[in-house]
């Protein structure tokens, strides 16, 4: 039971996660960009520090290369002088120089493949940092439209209330025009008030008659008995 109850908070858990994730997923985004540009430019700090300490090193390296150049010249000059302890001594001391030498250019090798690695690591999160922030305004704005419309959805309800409303418009566009009854019911007046101007000059004798009267009924009858 408790185990089924611990699922199902954490199941509630990473729902709700994943909700403030999508609501602030722009935010997110951003924040996530600038760790990275930090990260960079931290990186950069340190292959600055690595070419510092590479040039230093290759420089050293220079100069022993000249003090051995300089230092095998003389004791040549030395040995063919005929003086053999004072070349064994320049011998001795070049020894100790090239030992240096190798040495150096082991750390001068190594500092170069480590600022090699590190350029090409920087080179790919800048063009992923780059791919990045112009996806953000592809995400800035596909969120000002998603922000957009569920303020509008809250402005205007849901569909039923647009359902609602376009019904009730239709009612009202049904409506009959009030002026153009008004119309027609004076246009009927007027008939109505024709028929009974005629009606009253039929029974006046003025015209046929048009309608069948009690005298002619009892004429019909007479002339028939």
């Amino acid at each position: 039971m408790l185990s089924l109850i611990r699922t199902l908070l954490e199941g509630a858990s990473a729902k709700a996660e994943d909700r403030l994730k999508d609501q602030f997923a722009v935010d997110l985004l951003a924040q996530r960009i600038r760790d990275a540009e930090a990260g960079l430019a931290s990186a950069k700090q340190t292959l600055a520090s690595l070419i510092v300490r590479q040039r230093a090193e290759q420089a050293s390296l220079d100069q022993l290369d000249r003090r051995i150049a300089d230092l095998e010249e003389r004791t040549r000059s030395a040995l063919a002088a005929g003086n053999e302890p004072l070349a064994r001594d320049g011998a001795g001391a070049i020894a100790e120089l090239e030992n240096e030498r190798e040495v150096r250019r082991s750390t001068v090798r190594s500092l170069v493949e480590k600022t090699l690695r590190i350029r090409m690591s920087l080179e790919q999160a800048h063009r992923r940092i780059v791919d990045l922030n112009q996806g953000m305004i592809s995400a800035r704005a596909i969120d000002a439209e998603q922000k957009a419309q569920r303020r509008l959805n809250r402005s205007i309800g849901r569909t039923a209330s647009l359902n609602e409303a376009e019904a009730l418009l239709a009612r009202i566009r049904e409506r009959s025009d009030p002026f153009e009854e008004a119309s027609i019911l004076d246009e009927i007046d007027a008939g109505l008030s024709q028929e009974a101007i005629r009606g009253r000059l039929e029974d006046a004798g003025h015209g046929s008659s048009t309608k069948v009267r009690a005298q002619d009924v009892l004429d019909r009858l007479k002339s028939t008995h």
